[in-house]
């Protein structure tokens, strides 16, 4: 699903200590937003940034010194139908870069047509980039799955399971081994593009982290600021099932890597059965390690069944 459209004061607040703009045109049109067919259609957030363009309407258009130089230098008649085409852009928002001053009749359609301008002293390169990474997490595909996610040696993990099999303990015991946690019981999930996936904690969830019988737990207070962390990439999922589940479900030695679906990208997947005396614990870092290896190139199943024929032959 798409997150609420944003508007004109929301992105000009959330850059304005970043991009240190003013708003110069268009205050009444604070609440202007993007065009949410736009936005639908868009392949990601950056999409909708980008320089001045009469062919790609509903973005926010950047003015560096060309595109300024293009809006001054020319006959009055066609400085004024240039700037009057920017109005069929319908751009939720113009910017302008490298200190660029806007000409008057610039800055009078964007109070006639309650366009908002904002001004920058920032390159319009860096501008564009700015906004494009912001825009793409904003706009990105999102669900919200159950389970824990952790930053378990470096890498993002996604520990899902059947109910009662103590999911959230495991995180307790990984945190205690120096692991750190994202979030608990529910995970924010945005794909922020064709391959990444991101994850985040709801903000009513965050540093929190419920075990049974205890009850809440803050995982920042009790084991220090270490021991969270606001975002990580989705690498892993570690499934946790019982006896009975494994063995009706799954191979106990698949020929090919699991892998499980999650907004439209593939993501790896171990499956662990739970069972009293188990270390969980170790064995999820353990399929941490192997996975690292196996993004290296590194595959030990592979090799298993080379060493295995050369000793048949």
């Amino acid at each position: 699903m798409k997150p609420a459209v944003i508007s004109a004061d929301v992105l000009f607040e959330d850059h304005r200590s970043k991009l240190k703009w003013q708003w110069v045109a268009g205050l009444g049109a604070s609440e202007r937003r993007f065009d949410e067919v736009a936005v639908r259609e868009a392949r990601s957030g950056a999409d909708l940034v980008g320089y001045l363009n009469y062919i790609h309407p509903y973005r926010v258009q950047i003015l560096g010194p060309r595109e300024v130089a293009y809006l001054s230098n020319a006959t009055a008649e066609d400085c004024a139908r240039r700037i009057a085409r920017i109005v069929t852009l319908e751009p939720p928002v113009l910017v302008l870069a490298d200190g660029q001053v806007a000409p008057e009749a610039l800055l009078s359609m964007c109070e006639r047509a309650q366009i908002p301008m904002f001004a920058t002293e920032h390159s319009s390169a860096f501008v564009i980039d700015v906004l494009r990474a912001y825009l793409s997490k904003h706009f990105a595909d999102r669900i919200t799955m159950h389970g824990v996610f952790m930053d378990i040696l470096g890498m993002g993990v996604l520990i899902t399971g059947e109910s009662g099999l103590g999911k959230s303990e495991l995180g307790l015991e990984l945190i205690s081994r120096g692991n750190g946690l994202v979030a608990d019981d529910a995970v924010d999930l945005y794909r922020i593009n064709q391959t990444t996936i991101e994850a985040r904690c709801p903000d009513l969830l965050q540093n929190l982290l419920e075990v049974r019988g205890i009850g809440l737990l803050d995982i920042r207070a009790i084991f220090g600021e270490t021991a969270v962390r606001r975002k990580m990439r989705l690498k892993l999922i570690v499934h946790l099932v019982r006896r009975e589940t494994l063995e009706r479900d799954y191979e106990r030695l698949p020929s090919e890597p699991l892998v499980q679906d999650v907004l439209g990208i593939a993501v790896r997947k171990v499956v662990i059965q739970v069972v009293a005396g188990r270390n969980i614990a170790v064995l999820v870092e353990a399929a941490v390690r192997n996975s690292i290896l196996q993004m290296r190139g590194i595959d030990t199943y592979q090799e298993f069944i080379d060493r295995q024929r050369r000793a048949m032959e």
